[in-house]
C-alpha cells in the first residue's frame, strides 16, 4: 500500500508542476499552488522522517512538464565473470556505480564518469542493457518518479578503488551479491539476476518497460 501511495502522490505532484507551468489564469495558478501545498503535506505524513524543508525541495526544485528522473547505473564484469559492485557511505549497503543523470552529459557518459569517481576504473560505455520503470518492480517506495538505465560497460584501465562516496568497492559472483546487505532505493535482486542473465546469453537484447 504504502508504494502505491507514494506513487500516485508523485503523480499528484506532476500534476502540480505541469499545471503551474501551463494553467491559463492565475484562478488556474492557485488551484495547481493548492494541489502542490496538499501534496507536501501527504508526503510529510507518509515519510514522517522526511523533514519539511527535504520535501519542498523536492516538490519545488523542478518546473515546466513533470518527467521522470533518469538513475543511470554501469555494469562491469571483470574477465573472471565478476560483476562490479560499490558499497554507498549514505546507507553501507552494495549497488551498481552509478547515480542521477547529470545534464551535458550522455547515457553512456554518465555511466563512464560514475564508474570513474565510484570506483577508480576507467571504463568504455558498449550497450544498453535496460530501461525499467521504478515504480514497476519491487523497489521500496520513493518519492521521485524514476526511469533506471543499466549500460554494459568495458572495463580498460586503472585499479579499483574508494571514492568520495564509496567505502569499498569489489567485484562479486552471483551467488555471493545474495549474501550482501544491498542498497535497494538502487539496484535490487532483480537487477542482477537480470544482468547476469544477460551476461551470460550475450542476446545484445534491450529489456525495457
Amino acid at each position: 500500500m504504502e508504494k502505491e501511495l507514494s506513487i500516485l502522490l508523485t503523480k499528484l505532484q506532476g500534476i502540480a508542476q505541469t499545471g503551474k507551468r501551463y494553467g491559463k489564469d492565475v484562478f488556474d495558478q492557485e488551484r495547481y499552488e493548492e494541489l502542490s501545498q496538499v501534496t507536501k503535506q501527504l508526503m510529510a505524513c507518509l515519510y514522517p522522517t522526511v523533514t519539511k524543508r527535504e520535501i519542498e525541495i523536492l516538490v519545488d526544485r523542478d518546473e515546466g512538464y513533470a518527467t521522470p528522473k533518469v538513475d543511470v547505473r554501469a555494469v562491469v564484469f571483470n574477465q573472471e565473470g565478476k560483476l562490479l559492485l560499490v558499497k554507498e557511505k549514505s546507507d553501507h549497503s552494495w549497488a551498481l556505480p552509478g547515480g542521477w543523470a547529470d545534464i551535458g552529459y550522455s547515457p553512456k557518459e554518465i555511466a563512464e564518469k560514475e564508474t570513474m569517481e565510484e570506483a577508480g576504473i576507467t571504463v568504455k560505455a558498449k550497450r544498453l542493457i535496460a530501461v525499467l520503470d521504478k515504480a514497476k518492480h519491487p523497489y521500496p517506495p520513493a518519492l521521485t518518479y524514476v526511469y533506471k538505465f543499466f549500460i554494459r560497460c568495458e572495463p580498460l584501465a586503472g585499479t579499483i578503488q574508494t571514492g568520495i562516496e564509496t567505502s569499498d568497492v569489489g567485484y562479486f559472483s552471483l551467488s555471493e551479491i545474495y549474501t550482501l546487505s544491498l542498497s535497494k532505493e538502487r539496484t535490487i535482486m532483480e537487477n542482477y539476476q537480470m544482468i547476469f542473465a544477460d551476461y551470460l546469453k550475450e542476446k545484445n537484447e534491450i529489456v525495457c518497460d
